[in-house]
Parts: C-alpha cells; structure tokens; sequence
C-alpha cells in the first residue's frame, strides 16, 4: 500500500471535472494546477459510455463546451478539437450545434490527453472516503482509500461521479443477468449472442429508453421489442427559446436566492426540458420506424402508453410482468426475457457522498453557491459536489450547460482558501 500527499483530488474523469481541470490549468496558478490529481476507475475517458450508438446526438449545443462561455480564446474548445483532428470543415458543413454523441466524447478524451499539468490516473476507484480532523475537531483535509488499497490525501476534494443508477423497487427481486439499466447498455447488450430471439422490455419514456428501444432493433435483430411508457405517449422535449433561458449561467444566481419551495416548483415545471421527453428529430425516427413496420413488416416492436409495472419475479425461466393499464385498471402478465431500464438516476446524493457525510457527522447538506458543502469556519479542507446540486443550483446542475462556468465558480472558491491559507501560521 502507498501513501500520497495531492493538494485537490477530484474524483470522476467526466466533464464536470475534466472542465475544473482545464479551469485550473488555465488560471495562472502552476503550484495548483500541479497538485491537482483526477481518479478515473475506467482506463480511459468515455462520455455516456454505455450509451454511445453511433447515430446519437448530444443535445446540447457544441459551443456550450467544458471551456467556450467561460474562455472563447482556450485552446481547449470543441472547435479546437475539430481543427486539431482535420475535421472542423466537415463539421461546420453539417450545419448542426448537435455534435454526436461519440465525437463529443473524443472531444473528452482529447482534452484528458492534452492537460500538461493536472494529472489524471486511470484505473483507480475510490472506496472509502474519511475526513482528516485536527484535535479540536476541525476538517483540515481528506483521506480516500482506493479499493487496491492505496491511500490519497489531499486538503481539498472534489466529488464529480454523477449519481447512482435508479432501479425501482419492483423490478429489486429480478436477477441481474435480467436486468439491464441505461448506464450499462452496450456492455451488457454486447454479452448476448446477436442472433438470439430475445423478448425485451423497455421500460422508461425519456431519451435512454427511447435510445435502447431503438438501438435493439440493430443489436439484436431477431428480438421483439416493447416499450412501457406511463404516460400518455411519448413526448417532445420542451424546447422553447424562453424556457432555455432557465439553464443561462446567470439563472444559478436567482435560482440559488429563491425559497426552497419555489425552486421545487421551479424543477418540476421544468421536468419536461430534460427528463421526461425526447429529442424531436428522433421522436420522429421512432414513429417511422413503427409505421414501416405496420406497412410493411414484421411488426416487432410496441410501444404500450399508460401502462406501468406494478410485479416483477421470474417463473419457469421467464421474467414475468405484471402490467396495469391506467385507463381500465385491469392488470395483465406480460412474458420476456430481458428487462431495460431508462429510469434514470437516484435523485439523492451520490452513496459515496452520503457515507462521507456520515463520517463527518452532516445530518443534511448546505452546499455554498461554489459548490461547496458547509462544514464550519473552522474548516481548512473542503469538499466540493459537481452535478448533483439540481435542488440549490438548477436543473442545469446535472448538464454541461453550465460546466465553463461552473467550473470557474469552483476555482475562484479554491484559489481564494488558498490565499487565506497561505497567510496562515
């Protein structure tokens, strides 16, 4: 087992961190930019690894990138990338803000590649996560076991993993070789043999859903496949130029000032924006994909609205689910072989986060509007939350909408305890 000493540990190699770390580099502090370690359990950078089909696009604009709104001039910008690779005028002759997904995730992987001074270490995941305490009880830094057993200390950590996988509690008795959620897709769908007659169940109304139903008909061609959506039918994202506004930088600030129950009120009129709809362009694929199969055949694929499970078990070899109509009430089994979840993420803290706060004794969290998670004046080390703040900081908080600036929020948080802490005895 080795010992380390880092100045900040950010632990999650995705956008959120890969952008505070080209922040860091490009603020003209080299001493930090050097004592700046990432952990990335995977052994490379992908962006929604098990999500990246060849056909899909980022929703988000390019320009919306881990560095343009906040520095246009970086050498770190998506265009930049695109020079870089010789594909920049191909890409603007496509004439689209909407990247796809896989070259939005070279982008990352290119950004990862080119820091000259933040270091990142592959194959590394973090286990265990203590607070370092002076005797009067004061945080004053980090200690975070790796499951091989290394140690890293730092006096300020950053925790950027995103959030964990939701599985609904009536699908909890399945086995897992039956169940497949969004954030594994590609890994396990590749572990099925491609000529395999495989009934699957999709269950979701939101874009991954949306994306594995469709991403089945090529992966497992002789598959038959059935969505369950539980409301009325699959809907459009809210696109609307004025909603938008709502994920500007700038809307943290008011959002952030606002009483916590209209910021409630807030993420729920502005579900439809991001979690419970699908990009136009491809609602559209979907429905032509269902009406050739009408015309023409064979019909393999449904989409049963207003329908939700409400029993999962398994009998005589077969996933069994118990389906209710919401219209009638009447409740039916359906029988398959294979359940896909596109349910999304656990809207609670991250268990990683929630066992830290444990271990220093927080019975709620106060995150500051730098991200940073309150633990008293007397405090010398801190810990900072990316991506999972949607109740303080927006809905955008989740996105890379507000990566670029997010990340200068952070490091200007950082650079000023720095300086504090400098001046100390």
């Amino acid at each position: 087992m080795t010992v380390r000493e880092v100045g900040v540990l950010a632990i999650g190699a995705g956008p959120a961190n890969l952008a505070l770390a080209v922040a860091i580099e490009e603020s003209g502090s080299p001493e930090l930019a050097d004592n700046t370690l990432l952990l990335e359990q995977s052994p490379d950078v992908k962006w929604q690894r098990d999500l990246l089909m060849p056909w899909a696009r980022s929703q988000v604009s390019f320009l919306k990138d881990l560095v343009t709104l906040r520095n246009p001039s970086s050498r770190f910008t998506f265009l930049n990338f695109l020079h870089k690779q010789g594909r920049l005028d191909e890409f603007v002759n496509l004439g689209t803000f909407h990247p796809y997904r896989w070259e939005f995730s070279d982008y990352l992987q290119w950004v990862a590649t080119s820091l000259e001074r933040v270091r990142i270490q592959y194959g590394a995941r973090a286990a265990q996560i203590d607070p370092v305490v002076d005797p009067d009880g004061s945080v004053t830094g980090w200690s975070v076991l790796l499951t091989d057993g290394d140690e890293i200390r730092c006096r300020d950590l950053v925790v950027g993993g995103g959030r964990d996988p939701r599985v609904p509690d009536v699908f909890a008795g399945l086995p897992a070789d039956r169940l497949i959620h969004s954030g594994q897709y590609r890994t396990r769908i590749g572990e099925i043999a491609k000529d395999e007659p495989v009934r699957a169940v999709v269950v979701g109304g939101a874009q991954s859903a949306a994306e594995m139903f469709y991403a089945l008909h090529e992966n497992l061609p002789h598959s038959r496949v059935t969505m369950l959506v539980r409301s009325i039918g699959l809907q459009n994202y809210q696109t609307s130029k004025f909603v938008n506004e709502r994920f500007f930088p700038s809307f943290v600030d008011e959002f952030y000032d606002s009483p916590a129950e209209v910021r409630a009120q807030v993420l729920d009129e502005m579900r439809l924006t991001n979690y419970a709809g699908l990009a136009p362009p491809f609602l559209d694929e979907l429905y032509t994909m269902l009406y050739r199969q009408k015309a023409l055949g064979p019909q393999r694929s449904e989409v049963r609205a207003m329908t939700e499970v409400v029993a999962a078990r398994v009998e005589d070899g077969e996933v069994v689910l118990d389906l209710r109509d919401r219209m009638s009430g009447k409740t039916e089994p359906l029988r398959c072989d294979l359940v896909l979840l596109g349910t999304g993420y656990d809207p609670r803290k991250p268990a990683l986060v929630r066992e830290l706060a444990a271990r220093v004794g927080i019975d709620e969290f106060s995150v500051s509007r730098a991200h940073r998670v309150e633990l008293g004046e007397s405090a010398r080390g801190a810990v900072y939350l990316q991506g999972v703040n949607e109740e303080t900081h927006g809905i955008a908080d989740s996105l890379i909408s507000v990566l670029a600036h997010r990340s200068r929020d952070i490091l200007t948080d950082l650079l000023a305890r720095h300086a504090v802490g400098a001046g100390r005895p």
